[in-house]
């Protein structure tokens, strides 16, 4: 007998940031709000505003960038005190319908209702449920995907926001794959779309027929995962006390680099990305990593921990911008910068004796 298909839903709060402002401060409503540090200290946008939005203000874009695309855009700092006070409410009205909720930050979260405490036989109506109680406790909306894995559930969550909802019933499943594109796969960003449309493929469903040896080539070690996502196959149990061990990102550039002081900047725009995951998951640092890739593809890391954590971008900005200088990046081509963080703790592990400003601000 074959084995009864899990009901996993994905609930994302809308804009959740901006939108507490909002909330909280009626002159706001209707405005682009950008929650995030000030543009005078390369402060970088952590929410924004559906307002914000339609001007093309995206969250970890430099908040400089941001006031360009949108000259009336509002700048808030952000106060996570009160965020972690909301998403604490969220995360309780999503307890009460299950205890498998797996957080992947203030804003959202995993939750299998296969069995589930309101005896819901239906995800959706469990769903719906949650969406309510959220929009009457906090005043808030969120979006929720309904869907037999995660996966497909966080795809499905996106499809209709603000406020959506949408389920992918098992039935519908391979409907649904045929309407995506290769950049819905998990871990695809911009650059390994790139490499995938090179080898050919434009749609995720086109990764089930790619040669393996070309897919390998372009991808490495992601092929056999994406193959196996290409047909919406994602095993993944909801993990309620998941850990974060290491936030990270990096970039590969079509050119490679020669300016050092270009090397810099970017180091620096990674840097400050990193630490704004870092605040939206309410989480410090101790150890900060570098990774350089030269034009020959030499790979090198550089890593520096401390004894007490932070989450100050600009102490993690230049703490990456020193463990350069114990590279070659100086003399020689680079392909590729990265820079991770890791030794996490919780906010409630900050000293407190120190400021924090996050963002730049």
């Amino acid at each position: 007998m074959a084995a009864t298909p899990r009901r996993i839903i994905h609930l994302d709060m809308d804009a959740f940031y901006a939108s507490v402002e909002q909330r909280d401060d009626p002159a706001l409503r209707g405005r682009p709000v950008a929650v995030g540090g000030s543009p005078e200290s390369r402060g970088v946008v952590a929410a924004s505003s559906y307002e914000a939005r339609a001007f093309g203000v995206r969250s970890a874009m430099p908040m400089a960038r941001a006031l360009r695309l949108c000259p009336q855009l509002v700048v808030v700092p952000p106060d996570f005190a009160r965020y972690r006070a909301v998403s604490q409410q969220v995360m309780a009205i999503l307890r009460s319908a299950t205890p498998l909720v797996e957080p992947l930050s203030l804003d959202e979260a995993y939750l299998d209702v296969t069995e589930n405490l309101w005896r819901e036989p239906l995800a959706r109506d469990v769903a719906l449920r949650l969406k309510a109680r959220i929009r009457d406790e906090t005043a808030l909306s969120c979006s929720a995907g309904v869907a037999p894995n995660k996966f497909l559930a966080k795809i499905a969550s996106g499809w209709r926001k603000p406020d959506g909802l949408t389920v992918i019933a098992p039935e519908r499943v391979e409907s649904f794959l045929q309407q995506l594109p290769v950049e819905a796969l998990w871990g695809v960003g911009p650059v390994t779309a790139r490499k995938l449309r090179a080898i050919g493929i434009e749609r995720l469903v086109e990764v089930r027929v790619a040669d393996r040896v070309a897919l390998s080539r372009a991808v490495g070690s992601l092929a056999e995962w994406l193959a196996r996502l290409s047909h919406g196959d994602d095993p993944r149990p909801v993990e309620p006390h998941r850990p974060w061990k290491s936030i990270s990102g990096e970039t590969t550039y079509a050119q490679d680099l020669d300016d050092l002081g270009e090397m810099r900047a970017e180091l620096e725009r990674l840097a400050y990305r990193v630490a704004a995951s870092l605040g939206k998951k309410n989480l410090l640092a101790r150890g900060v990593t570098i990774k350089v890739r030269y034009a020959d593809f030499t790979t090198v890391t550089r890593s520096h921990t401390e004894a007490a954590p932070t989450g100050e971008p600009a102490a993690i900005a230049a703490r990456a911008l020193a463990l350069l200088e114990r590279t070659d990046a100086a003399r020689r081509q680079v392909r590729l910068l990265g820079v991770g963080v890791h030794g996490l703790a919780g906010d409630d592990e900050r000293p407190p004796a120190e400021e924090w400003l996050p963002f730049g601000d």
